[in-house]
């Protein structure tokens, strides 16, 4: 069936494109799913987690400290929780952070060209406490980083925080109703309550090539970013690759901004792909400052809100957004009003047909190499994999120094030599290989944090998780007293990743809270509660199966999404889920928990 949707020139063949989709899904699916990936360990990668933005001459002396509240973690989730325990009236708590500064995923990220591809009205967190206004409409990193910054000494945190040091483990104690967290500087840190606020790109991730550890040249994770050996800084110059031959390995959302920074200084640029990303038009700009100030109270959660209800496909007065995120719906609406939920279905491809029709005319049009341009068309449904928003990076493959190496067919690379990398049959040989190869962000729940919780009796959160997930909305597991987690655990999914931490943060702040007044000492959730919870977040997956015949990527467990159902997204979507808790907090009566007030 030939299809032309309206108010637009594509004429598409819906059955040859679904055709196309499954073709390009099939080729790309492994045995392995996440297992392709690597952890940062072994004596050749553990280097690549080291931290090349710190002091590593650092030292501290051991730390004792009893406090109410032990935040683990000082990425935005992890200020998002200080400031809502603060609100709450709760001051006595410490954090924990790895890094030397706040900004978590952004402290690490620190590769050129990072920027956010959510609208930093939205994205930035405490704009209105703050009075802070962003300087575009998609900030970089370096702005971002001084924001987490800006929070920090807002809230007087930078006092409250001992940074450099890795907590090693934790475990309950039952008798002094404590939990004792261990770190890699000897600390000695007791708490009443434990907020576990890592977020889910905290873990970087290597790709499982064989013959990884043996390449001879340089090379480090993008999370990682070498200055020292690259030259230059996060807006580019990196003049001591002029003679080098580059390889970067993987074409995700951290390899779309990386690509057109690298191809400028760079001898040679490799790129290695085996999917494609959804790249559309940035469309940044600066932020006026009248408008800024005319914005009323409460206008970033009004904005947050107006961004979800858009991607739920629900009516909305006005797009606030008006970005590539939201252009989908725009389209959608403009098919008209459809009640048959089988027609909506009908609508809902075609607008989704029609998005990535113009992405992928829009690569014909950019890219002059007809190989070059075949390769870096998506054949997948928008939301498949993470969409992307560049202005440069295709046109760097127009670029006599750059080559694509699409490896596809052979879903994957073939092996890392001594000397380079081996695709398709053909070595490459090459000076340093940059890995962009993104985080743990829906591996395992084993992956995705360094250190086990041991609760009440010893009982292991990482194994339990591992085979059996029970959770209350997400943030609390029976058998865990006072610990909750910040996170992608049985609840919502936004790409507004901020949003997401703030929702949590409000309402593990209100449960702590409310603990205290009345009296609690512990608080966990009921078996049944856990089970009602486990029931909903299944029948809630069974809803949004969009996911389950996309190309292989972290948003479905690479291909396996129908396997793991019930243990991570909530499929009903971010709002329902915000509604979800605060209809919970409101209701007042703390259901499904089991408070104690044994001291």
């Amino acid at each position: 069936m030939s299809t032309t949707t309206p108010d637009n020139d594509f004429d598409f063949d819906v059955e040859e494109l679904r055709a196309k989709y499954r073709h390009e899904r099939d080729r790309r699916m492994r045995d392995d799913g996440s297992d392709q990936f690597h952890e940062m360990v072994g004596s050749r990668l553990k280097y690549h987690e080291h931290d090349p933005f710190a002091d590593p001459n650092f030292t501290r002396d051991p730390v004792t400290a009893d406090v109410e509240v032990l935040i683990i973690g000082a990425g935005f989730s992890g200020l998002l929780a200080s400031a809502r325990l603060m609100q709450q009236g709760i001051e006595d708590f410490q954090i924990v952070e790895a890094g030397a500064d706040f900004g978590g995923t952004w402290y690490w990220n620190r590769y050129p060209g990072a920027q956010c591809d959510t609208e930093a009205y939205m994205y930035l967190p405490l704009l209105e406490e703050l009075g802070y206004m962003p300087k575009e409409k998609y900030a970089y990193g370096t702005e971002i980083i001084q924001h987490a910054s800006r929070v920090g000494e807002h809230f007087g945190l930078y006092e409250r925080t001992h940074f450099q040091t890795r907590v090693r483990g934790l475990h309950w104690g039952e008798q002094a109703k404590r939990w004792i967290i261990e770190t890699d500087r000897g600390d000695d840190l007791r708490a009443q309550f434990v907020i576990t606020a890592i977020g889910p790109a905290s873990r970087a991730r290597l790709p499982g090539i064989d013959g990884i550890e043996d390449f001879e040249g340089h090379s480090f994770h993008t999370s990682r970013w070498d200055y020292n050996y690259t030259g230059g800084d996060t807006t580019g110059g990196m003049s001591k690759l002029n003679d080098k031959k580059v390889a970067i390995i993987g074409t995700g959302a951290t390899a779309v901004q990386v690509i057109p920074r690298v191809a400028q200084d760079a001898e040679h640029l490799y790129v290695f792909q085996r999917t494609p990303s959804a790249v559309a038009e940035r469309m940044n700009k600066p932020t006026d400052p009248d408008w800024f100030a005319s914005l009323e109270p409460g206008w970033q959660r009004k904005r947050r809100a107006n961004f979800e209800a858009i991607r739920s496909f629900k009516p909305v007065e006005e797009d606030l957004i008006q970005d590539g995120w939201t252009r989908l719906a725009a389209k959608l609406r403009s098919m008209g009003d459809a009640s048959d939920p089988e027609q909506a279905r009908e609508m809902f491809e075609l607008a989704d047909f029609w998005r990535m029709e113009e992405i992928r005319n829009r690569v014909a049009e950019v890219v002059t190499n007809p190989h070059a341009a075949e390769a870096l068309k998506p054949y997948y449904k928008f939301f498949c994999k993470r969409p992307t928003f560049n202005d440069e990076f295709l046109p760097a493959f127009n670029r006599d120094n750059v080559e694509l190496i699409d490896v596809s067919d052979a879903k994957g690379i073939d092996r890392i030599t001594r000397k380079g990398v081996v695709a398709n049959g053909k070595e490459y040989e090459v000076d340093c290989i940059v890995y962009a190869s993104g985080f743990e962000l829906t591996s395992k729940f084993s992956r995705r944090i360094s250190f086990d919780v041991l609760g009440r009796d010893g009982q292991s959160l990482v194994q339990e998780w591992s085979t059996k997930m029970r959770t209350l909305h997400g943030f609390m597991s029976r058998g865990y007293p006072n610990w909750f987690y910040i996170g992608l655990t049985q609840n919502a999914f936004s790409v507004n990743m901020t949003a997401m931490f703030d929702e949590q943060a409000q309402h593990i702040a209100y449960i702590i809270a409310e603990t205290k007044r009345r009296g609690g000492v512990t608080i966990e959730p009921t078996e049944q509660a856990q089970e009602d919870w486990f029931e909903e977040v299944k029948q809630s997956q069974f809803i949004d199966t969009y996911y389950d015949d996309c190309t292989p990527g972290y948003f479905n467990d690479e291909g396996r999404s129908k396997a793991s159902r019930g243990t991570g997204r909530y499929g009903a979507g971010f709002d329902t889920f915000n509604q979800t808790i605060e209809d919970w907090r409101n209701e007042g009566s703390m259901a499904g928990m089991e408070i104690r007030k044994e001291s």
